[in-house]
């Protein structure tokens, strides 16, 4: 894996690490969940598998997250999706010839919706792990009545989380959050859509993914007993396997 520093559409830098070797003809963009990073144990499997099949990646750190050099303060979906879009723009300068397609988990699902939805994607297939399709009612649901004093307050809120770094809430990424609703957003012609979810997730619920998929035509393989994560051996062997399926498919 190379290591890249990329100036984003918004003025800070977005940490990157991609495995090329120039000549693929198809180039996968990893999105990653709320909390974790471009390096997270799913992004380097997939990585790996495809790099298997002559089929490239290149992961980024979302704003406050990983290496970023910026705090919760620039974490908005506006942000986030301009920080997609210089990723691909990129990934098109790098390899200008190779198709492009997209994985990404919880939060980066929902990210890659929208941006599918709303902007002028250059690739048109997308593979979403654990999808928080329901971002605004996820954030809604786990939101105390405490921690609404405070965005009131004081504006933002630290939740206490497992992430890989202390991540600030603000009042303005729960509006972002309420102005991006993916089911009213998205369209069934927007993207060939593959979902893997767990039917056991009790973050973002299966509920949830099987309404998205029956109402846009996805394709959802769940794995009985499996969490939010899907990261025991078994679950994670089949979401590397399913995602493969999914990008090798019509490859020569």
């Amino acid at each position: 894996m190379k290591i890249e520093t990329i100036r984003g559409l918004n003025g800070y830098d977005i940490p990157c690490v991609y495995n090329l070797s120039g000549g693929e003809r198809r180039i996968v963009i990893i999105s990653h969940g709320l909390g974790s990073s471009k390096e997270s144990p799913t992004a380097k499997s997939i990585a790996s598998a495809l790099s298997e099949y002559s089929i490239g990646t290149f992961n980024f750190d979302f704003p406050a997250h990983g290496d970023s050099p910026v705090d919760g303060q620039m974490l908005r979906i506006p942000n986030c999706l301009n920080d997609l879009s210089a990723v691909e723009a990129h990934v098109r300068e790098l390899c200008p010839e190779a198709d492009i397609a997209y994985f990404s988990s919880s939060f980066g699902a929902y990210i890659n919706l929208i941006y599918l939805a709303t902007r002028t994607p250059a690739g048109k297939k997308s593979f979403l792990r654990c999808a928080a399709v329901d971002m605004p009612g996820l954030f809604r649901n786990s939101t105390s009545p405490e921690q609404y004093t405070l965005l009131k307050e004081q504006g933002y809120i630290m939740p206490d989380f497992e992430y890989l770094r202390p991540l600030k809430i603000t009042r303005e990424f729960y509006d972002d959050l309420e102005m991006h609703d993916v089911f009213k957003l998205c369209r069934p012609d927007m993207a060939v859509i593959g979902m893997i979810h767990g039917d056991a997730d009790e973050t973002a619920s299966v509920v949830d993914a099987r309404r998205f998929a029956q109402q846009f035509g996805a394709r959802l393989t769940e794995v009985k007993g499996a969490d939010h994560r899907i990261m025991t051996p078994s679950g994670l062997k089949q979401v590397i396997e399913t995602a493969v399926r999914f990008f090798t498919v019509n490859e020569g």
